[in-house]
């Protein structure tokens, strides 16, 4: 199993601990809540309150429906967007960030060693134009990643303002051509199985709970094996490669790493582990599980 840091001059987690996080994107220090972060702080209160330039307040966590609350940003008047760079070999982005009421900012820092697998996987195709399709697909960096490597990119979400703000990343980072899809992921999945639409490259980062365009439930466990499996259809069964990340809670790597085992087979590599952050005190805050699969 391995376990996969971020290499980020642009992102820092400074400390974390007492279900908290402080981390630096940019010239930005953000305070906000991190139910993984059970242990205690590393620094004092005073020093948490003198860094931070803004604190996610209230809210927070997921109520009865499965829906994350809602919060509030207090503190410094930032920006309403900021340019947050990315470099990796030949990927260039630069990322928009933004304060949204459910604590997010856009970016998932620990996602950067998928962006690269991503980019070298593309790239070890030696093909022209690979196909890559990307599913519950938010902000778009993978997407990006993908692209840059000279894929053929499908970018596809249920939310529109998530799909207008990877499109605002990919205008930022002087890239073009990522064919943009408004759409419930399970149903466009099935609909591509039917026409006998094949892809070299699947991103797969479902959320825990979700819902389509058109009110379609998605709950991660329920509805997984069916994805997973429709995708197996859908993927060439040579030069391609597969990512499944999880964040849910409840999904251990080695969950994700038999899901995928358990589907697909011929295949010559797979790997699975845990995307970890690591702040100034030598912290690990594991944020997601991920399998990863070549043919």
């Amino acid at each position: 199993m391995q376990i996969l840091l971020p290499d980020w001059s642009q992102y820092e987690l400074i400390d974390c601990g007492n279900f908290e996080k402080l981390e630096r994107f940019g010239k930005y220090v953000l305070r906000r809540p991190e139910p993984k972060s059970v242990w205690g702080k590393s620094m004092k209160e005073a020093e948490w309150q003198r860094l931070a330039n803004t604190t996610f307040t209230t809210g927070a966590g997921f109520n009865k429906s499965g829906k994350e609350d809602s919060g509030t940003w207090t503190g410094d008047k930032l920006p309403e967007q900021w340019i947050v760079p990315y470099n990796y070999k030949g990927l260039k982005m630069r990322l928009n960030a933004a304060l949204t009421s459910f604590k997010h900012v856009g970016i998932f820092p620990e996602q950067a060693p998928n962006w690269n697998y991503i980019y070298d996987s593309v790239k070890s195709l030696e093909l022209p134009s690979p196909k890559v399709l990307n599913l519950f697909a938010y902000t778009g960096a993978a997407s990006l990643s993908a692209k840059a490597a000279g894929a053929d990119v499908t970018h596809l979400d249920s939310v529109k303002q998530v799909v207008s703000w990877a499109r605002r990343n990919m205008e930022s980072s002087g890239i073009d051509g990522v064919r943009w899809v408004v759409e419930d992921a399970l149903r466009f999945v099935k609909r591509e199985a039917k026409r006998g639409n094949l892809y070299n490259g699947i991103i797969l980062d479902p959320p825990a709970y979700g819902h389509g365009t058109d009110g379609e439930r998605w709950k991660l466990d329920d509805n997984i094996l069916e994805m997973m499996s429709l995708c197996k259809t859908i993927l060439m069964a040579e030069k391609s490669f597969l990512v499944l990340n999880l964040y849910s809670n409840g999904f251990s790597a080695i969950v994700a790493d038999t899901l995928v085992a358990s589907i697909f087979t011929g295949y010559r590599e797979k790997t699975f582990g845990e995307l970890v952050l690591r702040d100034k005190f030598d912290k690990k805050l594991p944020l997601s599980v991920f399998a990863r699969v070549k043919f």
